[in-house]
């Protein structure tokens, strides 16, 4: 079979980082990413090639096309960091070449996901179960496992209750239904109350909505009923940092992605001397790498359990083909009803 030297590919238009702090979400995807045909790199050992079938447009994703992630654009590769796909070939090596054929989850790590074909690091490829849906597939990796990890944090801070922001998120909702089997209770706090019911079937002990005129007294009687010591956020503006400082002492707010365009103000930095409060952030990218493989082995295992057996589910809020894709993007993510996924 002849490989292709080409693919079609939504096209990063810069390279590097952006000058300045960039929007959560762009104005135009236009002015970040181009419809082309792109040039393949020869496959090199512990490398696969994969004929992608699906792939998600993530938070992350959306910083890194505007230069505003944590590592650099490069000009005229494929965007998108994870998807699922089929191995069509193997550029040698043991993994590589176990993986031709098979049905993939996977990370962008050469050429990105957002394309027809994609160049993978074949260690950083999920075999999938038969019984596994594309849509599962294509975001088992970045969301999953993150929602692992940062349970991780919650039970080493030796709390059994937390605060979880943008807890409607399809993140947020993974987080939701692990802590529920853990038996952490997980309060969540979205901006509007349309989906409060729904979050309290996934396990919410408690659901805070932030634009409420009496936010301030629902946090307060949570905290002094449930005592949560880890703030797990996504937004980062100036409500979660008062939620915060009104945390009770040890608290750790552990900041995973900035959807706010705010910038907090941070006014009673006291609290960090006398109260051993903590920030700090989490970023998958660190986290896979540095877990010991029989530990990562056991996650993929059971993350794929989860969405097998219908106790995770990945929400989608359109499928769009490549071609539709730079116009389609940002109105389906309006919906907020789901992921949008894309299709070659």
């Amino acid at each position: 079979m002849a490989l292709p030297a080409t693919t079609k590919a939504l096209a990063l238009r810069a390279g590097g980082y952006a000058a300045g702090p960039m929007a959560a979400v762009p104005e135009r995807m236009g002015d970040h990413v181009e419809l082309a045909e792109i040039p393949l790199p020869a496959l090199k050992q512990g490398q696969v090639l994969i004929e992608v079938l699906m792939a998600p447009v993530n938070p992350s994703d959306l910083f890194f096309v505007q230069g505003s992630y944590g590592q650099p654009r490069v000009q005229g590769n494929a965007a998108g960091f994870e998807g699922v796909g089929r191995v069509l070939a193997s550029g040698g090596g043991k993994t590589a070449e176990a993986l031709v054929g098979a049905r993939v989850a996977f990370l962008g790590t050469v050429t990105g996901t957002w394309a027809a074909h994609a160049i993978s690091d074949a260690a950083l490829c999920i075999p999938l179960r038969d019984d596994l849906r594309d849509e599962d597939g294509a975001a088992l990796i970045v969301n999953p496992l993150t929602a692992v990890a940062l349970l991780e944090r919650v039970r080493e801070a030796g709390s059994d209750a937390f605060f979880l922001n943008a807890a409607g998120s399809q993140l947020g909702r993974l987080i939701l239904g692990l802590a529920k089997d853990q038996g952490l209770k997980a309060l969540a706090v979205i901006r509007r109350d349309r989906d409060a019911q729904a979050l309290r079937d996934l396990g919410a002990a408690e659901v805070l909505v932030s634009s409420a005129a009496d936010f301030a007294a629902q946090a307060g009687a949570a905290i002094k009923a449930h005592k949560p010591r880890v703030l797990l956020d996504a937004v980062g503006d100036q409500i979660t940092a008062e939620l915060f400082f009104v945390m009770p002492s040890g608290a750790q707010w552990v900041v995973y992605g900035k959807m706010s365009d705010e910038a907090p103000k941070l006014d009673q930095l006291g609290q960090f001397i006398f109260m051993n409060k903590r920030i700090e952030g989490f970023w998958l990218s660190r986290w896979l790498p540095a877990a010991p493989p029989e530990r990562r082995a056991a996650v993929i295992a059971d993350v794929q359990e989860r969405f097998a057996s219908g106790a995770w589910e990945t929400r989608v809020a359109s499928k769009l083909p490549l071609a539709e894709a730079i116009e389609g993007i940002l109105p389906a993510l309006d919906e907020s009803a789901g992921k949008v996924m894309l299709v070659p």
